[in-house]
């Protein structure tokens, strides 16, 4: 199984062993995080770009990291003391950075497309970190690898994802990633949320969470994305607690050895209890531990590295 891209634009084009390969090398990359030197030189020499147009704490302190453990020289840079306050474009912005001899440009921008437009024109490889309700890539192969390590295989599981899934990048790439995989994927929410038409890529839909979570080996919670909503989706906070929340008596209903994930940031009392927020059963924090891994195998993979050289 090989990696052939120059570029990690989405999870859409990706096929299931290109899917693997980035899986197999961050188990590698996560081996070497558990030394007691965590670095390697596999990027010694490259620059990377840090391109966030959007903000992020998570991400982008996640790739610097990964950046730095391989070796490369890191850059960080912020629209707002930048050029793009001055009426830059994008594509002018994105070819200076290129002109400093970048070698891989991270891009996180609120417009869909906007890494696939980069590429167009760039010699230097992209990694879309999260463009607008599109895609999120990252945080799907980060979010699978933490599923593998926890259930041995992919294939047959029952993943359940639950919240805003109209406007959420993360549910688009992870239903994609899942599929991909081979999972049995539910999606639950609002109906405002949750449209049939996520029913075209073979996931099931039901705004019943109890139909939901029956048999779950996964939950995926994902929070409302208040800053894509141009109108108000559903009555309330509270109300969508009541009827979407995660608490005791749902994770009942799924299998007794279900895991609880979130891309975060989490809405303690909203999405998810907080008593099972800091549960045994929730591998948040891990899935935090396990993006550094998987940017790591992202950042190595799109510069040329092969899988299974480390």
């Amino acid at each position: 199984m090989s990696w052939n891209q120059k570029h990690l634009l989405d999870i859409e084009s990706l096929s299931a062993d290109e899917l693997t390969a980035m899986l197999d090398t961050a188990r590698e990359f996560k081996a070497v995080g558990e030394r007691d030197i965590k670095k390697t030189p596999a990027l010694q020499g490259k620059t990377v770009v840090n391109f966030f147009v959007e903000p992020s704490t998570r991400t982008r302190v996640s790739f610097e990291l990964s950046a730095k453990r391989l070796s490369a020289d890191i850059i960080n840079f912020s629209a707002d003391a930048s050029s793009f306050q001055k009426g830059e474009s994008l594509k002018d912005t994105a070819r200076n950075l290129e002109a400093l001899n970048a070698d891989i440009i991270i891009i996180r921008h609120k417009a869909p497309g906007a890494p696939h437009f980069l590429s167009r024109f760039l010699d230097s490889h992209v990694i879309n970190a999260g463009d607008g309700a599109h895609e999120h890539p990252t945080q799907a192969l980060l979010d699978v690898f933490t599923i593998r390590e926890k259930k041995g295989a992919i294939d047959n599981l029952n993943v359940t994802i639950l919240g805003d899934i109209l406007y959420s990048r993360v549910a688009r790439s992870n239903i994609w990633a899942l599929r991909k995989l081979g999972a049995n994927v539910t999606l639950c929410g609002p109906s405002t949320l949750v449209p049939r038409i996520f029913e075209e890529t073979g996931c099931r839909v039901t705004y019943d969470i109890e139909e939901a979570l029956d048999g779950a080996d996964v939950i995926n919670l994902l929070r409302i994305q208040h800053e894509r909503q141009r109108k108000t989706m559903f009555p309330s906070i509270g109300e969508y607690s009541r009827l979407f929340g995660l608490n005791r008596s749902r994770l009942a209903l799924t299998k007794p050895d279900a895991i609880i994930m979130h891309p975060g940031p989490i809405n303690r009392g909203v999405e998810i209890e907080s008593e099972l927020a800091d549960g045994d059963r929730a591998v948040i924090l891990e899935q935090v531990t396990n993006g550094i891994a998987v940017r790591m195998a992202a950042l190595y993979l799109v510069s040329g590295g092969k899988n299974g050289e480390l």
